[in-house]
Formats: structure tokens, sequence, C-alpha cells
């Protein structure tokens, strides 16, 4: 366990009394009051998880004192309720490691989340499909909005490609650990003689970029417009409303032909170009300052395995985190908390063991 020094308690408790001081002496202009209440709502929960360690700290040194003191009677109850204070200040001070853990700035944001059929033809897409699906249920029961940006349904069913926007509270930081490779393994229905198929699709979850985290210039972009049509030569629209975004400088392309407004259909296209620009930007930094390490719970490249969905055994396992849980039919209802709950406790796990390490 990390220990965190008297100091360092001491300093973030001071802190937090000197922003509380601040925002009572009615003396700050408003800006700066958004501000300054702001660091103290962040530092609030982080100064009494402090507070917790160095009050347990001060009643172990008491109880320490007892049981060296006094007659054996006492010294019994002392020596108890310190195993007692021990093992509740190991837990104030992982809560206060936590706590401390820098944050990822991104974690608030809601998220573009984009699936896509992989190996497996129909099969995969009606997988894809049973992703989304999961996605939306599990959004559904945390209170999220899920709104489609653009869709490639499969003739059989599903999706060949589907992105949609998820706004809510936390949403980054439930749903990230959700990129990468998942697999199933099950009967299609299409499958006469009752052999059991592995299929793919791949899930992305990205941070949803604002207009002031990705400053985009004109003359990067190369904007085509053309007329869209549906899948199998259905709905086609009969005006140019489709757009195709080229970003020049990466080669990053978007195309966007879901809205029969042109203006919809840009404006879908450029969000998810910002966005998509933006977790460039996060993965090259992240890449910088990690270096070499990569999280236990994977690196989130499209290209890696994370899930299996067995569906004859009726179980889901995360190889990340060597997790097998027998709920298969409960967590593609969106029933995901345990799963998920997992992953972040793992990831955290990870990254006191690195402040260990570092000290």
């Amino acid at each position: 366990m990390t220990h965190i020094p008297a100091d360092r308690i001491a300093a973030i408790e001071a802190r937090r009394d000197e922003l509380q001081a601040m925002m009572s002496s009615g003396e700050l202009p408003s800006d700066r009051f958004v501000a300054v209440s702001k660091e103290y709502a962040e530092l609030e929960p982080v100064a009494k998880a402090a507070g917790e360690v160095r009050r347990l700290r001060a009643e172990g040194k008491s109880l320490a004192e007892m049981t060296r003191e006094g007659d054996a009677e006492l010294r019994a109850m002392a020596e108890e309720e310190l195993d007692e204070n021990r093992a509740n200040l190991e837990s104030a001070e992982r809560a206060l490691a936590l706590a401390l853990l820098p944050r990822d700035a991104a974690d608030e944001r809601p998220a573009m989340l984009e699936i896509r059929a992989g190996t497996g033809g129909d099969e995969a897409a009606l997988f894809a499909g049973d992703l989304l699906r999961m996605y939306q249920r599990y959004a559904d029961d945390h209170g999220w909005k899920v709104e489609l940006i653009s869709a490639s349904p499969s003739e059989a069913g599903g999706y060949k490609e589907v992105v949609a926007s998820v706004k809510g509270q936390g949403v980054f930081a439930r749903l990230k650990f959700e990129s990468g490779v998942h697999r199933v393994q099950r009967v299609p229905v299409t499958e006469s003689g009752g052999r059991i198929h592995t299929s793919a699709a791949t899930v992305a979850v990205l941070p949803e970029a604002e207009e002031v985290d990705v400053q985009i210039d004109d003359k990067d972009l190369r904007i085509d417009i053309y007329r869209s049509s549906g899948p199998g030569g259905q709905s086609v629209n009969t005006t140019d409303s489709a757009v195709r975004i080229t970003h020049i400088p990466t080669g990053l392309v978007v195309i966007q032909q879901d809205e029969k407004s042109q203006h919809k259909n840009k404006a879908k296209a450029m969000k998810v170009l910002r966005t998509r620009l933006y977790e460039r930007e996060r993965e090259r930094l992240h890449s910088e300052r990690a270096g070499a390490r990569k999280s236990m719970v994977g690196s989130g490249d499209r290209s890696e395995r994370i899930r299996t969905y067995n569906f004859p055994q009726g179980r889901v396992t995360d190889h990340r985190i060597n997790l097998t849980l027998h709920r298969l039919p409960e967590i593609l209802e969106g029933q995901m908390d345990e799963l998920i709950g997992a992953l972040i406790s793992e990831d955290e796990a990870e990254r006191l063991a690195s402040l260990e390490d570092a000290a």
C-alpha cells in the first residue's frame, strides 16, 4: 500500500481550507469564483479522505500507547481495537491513494461508440447489432442518452457498421475499456447443421471532442458531396446530400449519409472527425507519458481480442483480467456493472502498483 506522507495530507487539507475561505470572503469576481469553486469541489473528497487517514493514524498511535500501559484487561481491549484500527487505516489509505491518482480528463465526457462487424459475414453483423443493443440497455439503466450518428445495416440484420453518441454522467469513464475485438461463439440462425461458429466485431469508444478541443483549418479539409443510397437500393435520396470529409494532413475520412439534409450530414461528419482527431492526440500524449508501459486492462487497440461471448456455455470471458461470468443473457440485456466494475478496479490496482514502484 502506498504510504501518503503526513505533510502531503496537511497540504491537501490546508488548500481545501484556503479555497473555502476564498469562497466565503465574497471578494472574488464571478469568473474567479467559478474556477475556485470547481477546484474546491474536486479537492473536497480528497481532503475528506485525507482527514480520515490523519484521524485513524492519531487513533492508532494512542491505542499503541495503551497496549503498553495499564492493567492486562485494558491492554487486551486496546490490542483488539488496534487490530481494527490497522484494517480501517489500510482501507482509508487505499481510498486516499485512489483519490490522488491522476484523473483522465476525458472521464466525464460523452463518448462516441463505434461498432463494426469483423470476421464472420452476416453472423458478425448480427453480433454487432447485439452489442449495440447491449450498450443501449446499459445506457438506459444509467440514465444516459444514445443517439445514432450513422448506421450501415446488413441485409440479414444487424449492422456492418454503426456509430452512436452516448451522453450522460461519467460515460467515457465507464465505457472506455470496451474498445477492442469482441468475439462470439454460437450456432448462427442460418446454420442447419447445429455447428458452432466464431465471429467477431470491433468496438471503439472515443471521448467526444468539443470545437475548442480540436482546431480544424478549412484548408485541411476536402469535402465531397454526392447522392446517397440505402442498402439494397432502397431509400435512395433524390438530392446530393451525402458528405465525405477527408482530413488531408492525417488522411482520416468520414462519410455521413443518414440525413436527407446535406448540412446535417456535414455537421455530423465534422463531429465524428473532431472526435477521432482528439483521440489521436490523446493517444500520442498517452504514449509519451506512459512510454512502453501497457495497462493491465489492455491498450484499447481495436486489433486486440478482449472478450468472448460463449452462447453454448452461457458465459462471458474478459481475457484482459481473466474474468469469466456465467451470466451471458443478463449481460447482453445491459447488466454490465459487475464486468465494467472489475475492469475499473483492475485499472486502479495497476496504477496504484505503478505509484508504489516509482516511490
